[in-house]
C-alpha cells in the first residue's frame, strides 16, 4: 500500500473517530435547540459548514500530533539525553547536573509553545479589552510563558532525579495560596484561569512527548510513572508567575506614585 493510501486510510479512520467523539456535543446542542427552545437554528447552512470544518481540522490536528509533534518531542528528549550523558555507563547512576541541556531545552520549548497558545492569546486579548488596557495582553502572555518555562524545566528535573511528584505540586500550591492572600482580588481569577488555558493544543502535545521521551531515556525511570506530570507543572506555575507579576507591578506602581507625590505630581496609572 502506497504512502498516499496509508494517509487516506488513516485520515478516514481519524475522521470517523472524531465524529464519534463530537457526536454527544452535537446531540446536546440539537436537543436543547429543538426540544427546549423549540426554535430552528439560525444560519443552519453556516453551522453545518462550520461543523464540517471543525471535524476536518480536528482530524488533521490529531494526525499532526501523531506524526509530528509527539515523535519530535520524544526524539529531542532522547537526543538531548544522549548529548548530556554521552557514553556514561547506566550502572554509574544518574547525576542531575549532567542534564543541564535538557532543562534549558524544556524551559525554551515551554516558553515558545505558551506564547503561541491560541486560548492564552484569546484570554489575554479579552483581559486587555475588559480591563481597559490596565492588563497588557503581551505582558500577561509573557508572564504565563515564564511560569510554564520554569515549571516544565523543574518537571524535567523531577523526572531525572526520580523524586515524588506530590512533593512539588503540594509545595507549589502552598506558594499559590500564600500569593493569593497577598494579591489584588482583580488579578486572582485571571491568574487561576491562566493556568488552565496554558495547557492546550500547542503546549500539551510537546510537553507530554518531552516527558515521556525523557523518562524513557534516563536510566531507572519508568515512562508510566515518571513520564507524566509535566502538564501539572505547566498548570500551576503560570498561576504563580501571574500573581507574582501582578504583585511586582503593584509594588512598582506604588513606588512611582510615592515619588510623584513627593514632587507634587498626580498619580501615575501603571499598566502591568
Amino acid at each position: 500500500m502506497s504512502a498516499a493510501a496509508d494517509f487516506a486510510m488513516n485520515f478516514l479512520t481519524t475522521v470517523a473517530g472524531t465524529v464519534f467523539d463530537v457526536a454527544p456535543i452535537v446531540a446536546i446542542l440539537v436537543t436543547f435547540q429543538l426540544v427546549v427552545l423549540r426554535q430552528r437554528p439560525p444560519n443552519l447552512r453556516g453551522i453545518v459548514t462550520g461543523f464540517v470544518c471543525v471535524l476536518l481540522g480536528l482530524a488533521l490536528f490529531l494526525i499532526g500530533l501523531e506524526q509530528a509533534l509527539f515523535p519530535i518531542g520524544e526524539t529531542m528528549a532522547r537526543q538531548l539525553t544522549e548529548a548530556s550523558v554521552g557514553d556514561a555507563s547506566p550502572d554509574a547512576g544518574v547525576d542531575w547536573r549532567d542534564y543541564a541541556l535538557v532543562y534549558v531545552f524544556a524551559a525554551a520549548i515551554g516558553f515558545a509553545t505558551t506564547v503561541a497558545e491560541p486560548p492564552l492569546i484569546a484570554v489575554a486579548l479579552k483581559a486587555e479589552q475588559v480591563s481597559g488596557g490596565a492588563v497588557s495582553a503581551w505582558g500577561l502572555r509573557i508572564a504565563v510563558a515564564i511560569g510554564v518555562a520554569a515549571g516544565v524545566s523543574l518537571g524535567c528535573f523531577r523526572i531525572v532525579t526520580g523524586t515524588p511528584l506530590p512533593w512539588y505540586i503540594i509545595a507549589a500550591y502552598v506558594v499559590v495560596i500564600a500569593q493569593t492572600f497577598r494579591a489584588s482580588e482583580t488579578i486572582i481569577p485571571l491568574a487561576y484561569d491562566s493556568g488552565g488555558v496554558t495547557t492546550s493544543t500547542v503546549t500539551v502535545p510537546v510537553v507530554a512527548a518531552l516527558g515521556l521521551g525523557l523518562a524513557a531515556s534516563v536510566p531507572g525511570r519508568n515512562p508510566l510513572i515518571d513520564g507524566f506530570g509535566l502538564i501539572a507543572f505547566a498548570s500551576v506555575f503560570p498561576i504563580m508567575s501571574v500573581l507574582g507579576y501582578a504583585t511586582v507591578a503593584d509594588w512598582v506602581r506604588g513606588r512611582r506614585n510615592m515619588r510623584r507625590r513627593r514632587r507634587g505630581m498626580p498619580k501615575e496609572e501603571l499598566k502591568p
